[in-house]
């Protein structure tokens, strides 16, 4: 297998053309490439200059998740800080967290911070939404997003073997007409979100919420969800 490490968006969309296959951190394809064969040309990020921004609303595709520190806000940064081990943040990816994992552990944060994608294909650099950078797995340049006025995030724990623990992440941002609550849920290996406006009350938010994606969470998520949402909005929640 060649890997190529293109220098710029330019070379690593030639890259692209002639079939190289992204490899990101090899985290996860490492062990399908050796089960299943290894593709003859692959392509690696790491030297491109979009693709390793690092600023407090922008992160790129290829930038390991150990260096996530406080230049991003906390939901992602404690979201990439809850990813596997040392070793693995030292080497994977957000591009292949967010594109080549079935887990997208960063996912719920980059819902609530409403987050933009910078994708590179063959034929060029565009933007487009989580939903479609999840379903068609692009290359991921970079996110981009607003700084919230607030965050939070909680990864629950998990047993041995068993599904995928809950994840709750949550944000506020300010938005035309007023401010924004936005809850995201990774329960199982699906990823619910909603949305509610910042009222007086918070719990008026929380049934809002209730009464949407996540009327049918685990107790255990919920609790979290409304833990989360009465700390950023204040007051008291309800059930």
């Amino acid at each position: 297998m060649l890997v190529r490490f293109p220098t710029s968006v330019s070379e690593a969309q030639q890259c692209l053309a002639e079939g190289a296959v992204p490899i990101g951190g090899a985290t996860l394809v490492w062990a399908t490439w050796q089960r299943d064969g290894f593709p003859e040309l692959a392509m690696s990020l790491r030297d491109v200059p979009e693709a390793n921004v690092l600023e407090r609303e922008t992160v790129g595709g290829a930038v390991v998740l150990h260096r996530m520190n406080d230049r991003v806000p906390d939901v992602l940064r404690l979201a990439a800080a809850a990813v596997g081990t040392g070793a693995v943040r030292r080497t994977a990816t957000v591009g292949g967290n967010l594109v080549g994992s079935a887990l997208r552990c960063l996912l719920p944060a980059a819902i609530v911070l409403d987050a933009r994608a910078t994708v590179l294909e063959s034929d060029g650099v565009r933007e487009t939404d989580l939903a479609e950078l999840v379903a068609k797995r692009p290359v991921l340049l970079s996110l981009r997003w607003r700084e919230p006025i607030a965050c939070a995030y909680r990864k629950l724990a998990g047993e041995a073997g068993g599904p995928p623990p809950p994840v709750v992440a949550s944000a506020v941002h300010v938005d035309d007409g007023g401010d924004r609550l936005r809850v995201a849920v990774r329960d199982g290996y699906d990823v619910l979100s909603g949305s509610a406006p910042c009222g007086a009350d918070p719990a008026q938010a929380l049934q809002t919420l209730r009464a949407s994606a996540f009327g049918d969470l685990p107790t255990a998520a919920w609790h979290v969800v409304r833990s989360q949402v009465t700390g950023l909005l204040g007051g008291r929640g309800t059930d």
